[in-house]
């Protein structure tokens, strides 16, 4: 394996340490249903569990089935993301950096869903009476990491193409 395909895998594994060093204090400092207002009318740092998807999505639905749905799909995807890095198909470097992103994210909130049947949110922002659901760094590193590829896709893959593909 070419280094060149390999070093992608380095955002992966910060995006990761991140997510589980950050998780790790937030569940190691604090009590489940914590809430600490930082920034008031903007942000609140607190601890809750998260039974569903990223930012809260099926959070309603928690059920061991769902659970190991989601755990099973989780590394579906998981695997198709190193697919992607390793045989060089991910696209150009945004892309390799989104994908990797991405992956970092979902190993993160897979290690979760496996270990714990939940994922640990913490991140609170709320503007005036709406407030956005809690998440994590792994929700922030695959959101980052798909906003990242979706600008290669739109705007920087036709700059790569050749004349012929144009």
């Amino acid at each position: 394996m070419e280094l060149f395909r390999i070093r992608w895998f380095w955002f992966t594994l910060g995006a990761f340490a991140l997510d589980r060093s950050s998780k790790f204090a937030i569940e190691s400092r604090t009590p489940l249903g914590f809430s600490q207002v930082l920034i008031p009318n903007f942000f609140t740092l607190v601890h809750s569990n998260n039974p569903g998807l990223a930012f809260g999505l099926f959070a309603d639905a928690a059920s061991p089935r769902m659970t190991a749905i989601l755990s099973l799909s989780a590394l579906v995807v998981c695997a198709m993301l190193v697919w992607l890095l390793v045989s060089d198909r991910a696209g150009g470097p945004a892309a390799r950096l989104g994908v990797a992103l991405i992956l970092g994210g979902a190993l993160g909130n897979c290690f979760d869903r496996t270990i714990y049947s939940t994922v640990t949110d913490f991140l609170y922002f709320h503007f005036g009476n709406y407030g956005y659901p809690a998440f994590n760094f792994a929700d922030s590193a695959i959101a980052i990491g798909a906003a990242i590829v979706g600008i290669e896709l739109v705007f920087l893959h036709k700059q790569a193409a050749s004349p012929e593909e144009r």
